[in-house]
């Protein structure tokens, strides 16, 4: 693929692209875009678009709103004619970094703040974080005026195969497309629960794992929607079965080698990696927010649907927050399973890299790994392994966010003090609306 101005320039005339749309995220994640026709690829090109950054999700305040967009030319991609509508004109894709009219960068751009991170790594003398995310979604139907309703396409469980499970055709729409956009797709099943899919794609550095989050997010969505369904990376929008989430296995590399791995050390874990579950741990209460920013998070992390509640690790049971899947030697990693999709990408890949650089720098060293059911355990037992829960609302995660230091600091004053006021307000706003469960069990009997 084409990575320089030139060769992108070409490339578009080549392939009759007339459209290039400029991607960045808010700070909760949401996917913004600024579209130019050809007769402004150049200056695209050339990172001298501006936007009013006023409009976006804890950005800017009015009076200082311009910003620019600045193209990360590694990102470019013409969209497969499946997913966009060739008629009128190619459309390509270039994801940017957003900086101020003085070309600084934007403190407030979640992409910067997981560059900064990254370059803390490299500080510490560490090569990359790679990360490999499995994002869970929800197929369902759509009324007669096409607006989502929760009805899904099927009953359909973990692996099976159509007819049983319905989705299997637009699921392949959406690997299709993915391939063509340069993805590398390991797997595509059904789910546990009725409706509910996965699609994994390998692993790649921190950056492009977020990058492709967000591409991932777009592309499900809108084949979806050309299938007549709705995608959805709610993490529970159904009580009583599974939530989607997004579990993400984690390693760090040093002169091209897996840091986490140690061939002699218990476990086969290196110092480096113990450290690294350690920062994890310690810090998860503080990123949780971050990792699962919506009060309806946490009716997934609630005990008895296979979401972690409880701050642990283990070798081997998946009960755990924290869990380290069999493979060794490049394949070492931790997989950390309470984030859903509903994050934004770039901020929590942010925190889980900060969390563990803490526990690196200060050498934190994590408690015994727990090899049981967690979630068979009693609390007494929980206890005597001094095993802490996770935050079990919204509220009690923006309040443990509120006194982590590494966090604010890995977020940076701005985008911290912004995600707390917008969910704060969320939280106000549920707490005072009056719920459907409440009127079923209260209005008839009081």
């Amino acid at each position: 693929m084409a990575t320089t101005k030139k060769a992108i320039l070409k490339e578009m005339a080549a392939q009759d692209v007339r459209f290039l749309r400029l991607q960045f995220t808010d700070i909760l994640g949401i996917n913004k875009n600024v579209e130019v026709p050809a007769s402004q690829f150049e200056k695209a090109l050339d990172g001298e678009m501006m936007f009013d950054g006023s409009s976006i999700e804890g950005f800017t305040r009015i009076e200082e709103s311009d910003m620019l967009l600045k193209p990360d030319l590694n990102t470019f991609v013409i969209f497969p004619d499946e997913l966009e509508d060739s008629s009128r004109g190619r459309v390509a894709r270039l994801i940017c970094d957003v900086y101020h009219p003085d070309e600084t960068p934007f403190e407030g751009d979640p992409r910067g703040i997981l560059k900064r991170q990254l370059k803390r790594l490299e500080k510490l003398g560490f090569d990359s974080m790679s990360a490999g995310p499995e994002p869970e979604f929800f197929l369902f139907l759509r009324d007669e005026e096409g607006f989502p309703t929760t009805e899904t396409q099927d009953q359909a469980g973990y692996f099976d195969l159509a007819p049983v499970d319905k989705g299997e055709e637009a699921r392949r729409d959406m690997v299709n497309v993915l391939v063509d956009m340069g993805f590398e797709i390991e797997a595509a099943h059904h789910e546990v629960a009725p409706g509910q899919h996965e699609i994994d794609f390998k692993y790649a550095d921190a950056l492009a794992t977020a990058d492709n989050i967000a591409s991932f997010k777009f592309v499900v969505k809108r084949i979806a929607l050309l299938h007549g369904l709705h995608a959805t990376f709610m993490p529970k929008p159904i009580a009583g079965i599974n939530g989607s989430g997004m579990h993400t296995h984690l390693s760090i590399f040093k002169n091209g080698k897996n840091a986490f791995y140690d061939p002699k050390a218990e476990y086969q874990l290196s110092k480096t990696a113990l450290n690294f579950i350690a920062g994890l741990l310690k810090h998860a209460p503080g990123m949780v927010a971050i990792t699962n920013p919506l009060v309806n998070s946490y009716k997934r992390l609630t005990p008895g649907y296979e979401a972690p509640t409880n701050i642990a690790w283990s070798a081997a049971n998946r009960s755990a927050m924290v869990r380290i899947p069999a493979r060794r030697g490049v394949g070492t990693r931790a997989e950390l399973r309470m984030p859903d999709p509903s994050a934004n990408p770039y901020l929590a890949l942010a925190v889980m890299l900060a969390a563990g650089l803490d526990g690196i720098e200060n050498d934190l060293t994590p408690p015994p790994p727990i090899q049981r059911n967690i979630f068979s355990m009693t609390v007494r037992e929980r206890r005597r392994h001094k095993i802490k829960e996770l935050p079990g609302t919204l509220r009690e995660a923006i309040e443990a966010m509120e006194k982590d230091s590494v966090i604010k600091d890995a977020l940076g004053e701005h985008v911290f003090d912004n995600f707390i006021k917008a969910k704060k307000i969320e939280w106000e706003d549920y707490r005072i609306s009056v719920h459907d469960w409440e009127l079923q069990n209260y209005l008839a009997e009081y």
